[in-house]
């Protein structure tokens, strides 16, 4: 499923119609080489898409040098966008009166040649790509000097081509943010799959990521636009950040520790427990039971039971009953 959807979206970014592809921010001139150690300036990295508030649209690098030179003895707006993080930025950077360049080497270019990358995800031991000094999830191949590659299947062409010969690539560190050449020698028997011996991702789930260096996002930053000025006042405050104010009179029930302004701890838990002093009202209600049960005992001469509380259930037929007396004797004694 990964793949099927990596390879969709390297159509909508690399097999476009060439007019979709000169639309505005599709193209800038990717820097090559920086001379100019003091312009903060990324080679392969940075892109411009702007100057002096205007885009980029015409592949002519004479508009470009022109407009440059205008700026001869001031400072020029330069747009750039960089394939770490896929973010755009403004720098303002001072041209000499002397020279009017800026000491970059440039070249037109798509921005989805930055896509253009291989992301190493595993590394088994004793495999080319482990005696080259690769590193799982943080490595990532921008490019041979070898030659150029082009498209998911370019960096394979490459390997089947220095099978058993040393090969160098232009390997990008994340957690570092560094630039390294690696030499690696492709090679099919060294025990595993592969020729470099490492599992490799390609596509828009393993594009560069930002530097572990710049600041994250706050959050809902990157998600929403817009001003504080257009937030409501109905914003979650995290309580360690905001001043807690008692709530206003009312009937509410509101806990001791939600109006205080420092936490509430609990008391420390002694070794023994307390003795209760007074009864419960279950307690009460026990003792009243008991001793109702006892008058109703003396009154019925009813023996007290060795057991639990519950009475015995009655015998079967019950208790005997006197027979009739016949009504001839009940008649004598009444003549009597």
């Amino acid at each position: 499923m990964f793949n099927a959807l990596n390879r969709f979206i390297s159509r909508l970014d690399g097999d476009a119609p060439q007019q979709r592809q000169q639309e505005r921010g599709t193209y800038g001139f990717q820097v090559l080489r920086n001379t100019n150690m003091e312009l903060a300036v990324e080679p392969w990295f940075d892109f411009i898409v702007g100057i002096n508030g205007r885009a980029i649209d015409s592949p002519d690098s004479a508009l470009f040098v022109q407009e440059v030179r205008n700026c001869a003895g001031s400072t020029v707006t330069l747009g750039l966008w960089n394939a770490k993080g896929q973010k755009t930025r403004e720098i303002h950077v001072p041209i000499p009166a002397d020279t009017a360049s800026l000491g970059l080497s440039l070249q037109y270019s798509p921005l989805s040649l930055a896509a253009n990358i291989w992301h190493v995800l595993d590394v088994p031991a004793n495999s080319p790509a482990d005696l080259a000094g690769l590193l799982p999830y943080s490595d990532y191949i921008l490019g041979s000097p070898e030659g150029p590659l082009y498209g998911e299947g370019g960096l394979g062409e490459l390997v089947e081509d220095f099978i058993g010969r040393p090969m160098r690539l232009y390997v990008y560190n994340n957690e570092f943010n560094v630039t390294r050449e690696v030499t690696i020698q492709p090679s099919r028997d060294w025990g595993g799959q592969g020729a470099l011996g490492c599992v490799l991702g390609y596509g828009a789930l393993h594009r560069l990521p930002a530097p572990l260096s710049e600041p994250v996002d706050a959050p809902g930053e990157t998600m929403f636009d817009g001003d504080l000025s257009e937030k409501t006042d109905n914003v979650f405050v995290p309580a360690a950040s905001a001043t807690v104010s008692p709530p206003p009179p009312g009937d509410y029930l509101v806990p001791a520790q939600m109006i205080g302004t420092s936490p509430v701890s609990a008391p420390p838990r002694s070794g023994k427990k307390k003795e209760r002093h007074g009864h419960s009202s279950n307690a009460l209600m026990d003792d009243y039971f008991k001793e109702e049960e006892e008058k109703s005992r003396n009154l019925d001469n009813a023996p007290a039971s060795t057991g639990s509380g519950v009475p015995p259930p009655p015998r079967a037929g019950g208790p005997p009953r006197a027979s009739p007396k016949p009504e001839a004797d009940s008649g004598e004694d009444e003549a009597a």
